[in-house]
């Protein structure tokens, strides 16, 4: 009989950096969860990705066992290495605090399209350059207005529609 699942705990923590301070002590120790081990475990499956912030998805069973899955990092921390800043704009969308290239916005969403709610590359793509537009990131070669119209095509497709006939959003 496999173990019962007394909870699950979310974390974003640096490649290779895990240790038993806060907020990773914590949050394993309240669920009973050996820290030490999680840490060791951990750090061996990131050592490659150093310096990138890795989210982990951890399942703890009754048992205080665990098992963990590691996620792709985040898309705004994949942004801001791929532009060379430290952050985002701190006045919003106005603001332009750096670019990318087409491709460069290509490989990130290949990286995060395990995690996306996209099947497509295209839609990641979208979907990536939304959170860059956002953060004040421009990309160089991406029209935002062509993209815009490519994804009411496609959604148009499903639907069974003309673009014209979606509302604009």
């Amino acid at each position: 009989m496999a173990a019962k699942i007394a909870g699950y705990i979310k974390l974003a923590i640096e490649a290779g950096k895990a240790n038993p301070a806060p907020p990773i002590g914590p949050a394993l120790g309240a669920k009973g969860v050996n820290i030490m081990m999680f840490c060791k475990e951990y750090n061996a499956r990131t050592q490659d990705q150093a310096g990138m912030i890795i989210p982990v998805e951890i399942t703890v069973f009754e048992d205080k066992s665990f098992t963990f899955v590691l996620k792709t990092p985040p898309a705004a921390v994949l942004i801001k290495k791929a532009a060379g800043i430290s952050k985002g704009a701190a006045k919003g969308v106005g603001e332009k605090v750096g670019s990318i290239t087409r491709d460069q916005l290509e490989e990130i969403a290949k990286t995060k399209l395990p995690d996306l709610n996209a099947d497509k590359i295209e839609s990641a793509m979208r979907i990536v350059a939304g959170t860059a537009h956002n953060m004040g990131v421009t990309i160089e070669g991406w029209d935002i207005e062509e993209s815009k119209a490519g994804f009411r095509e496609e959604k148009a497709a499903i639907w069974g529609l003309k673009p014209e006939q979606l509302t604009k959003a």
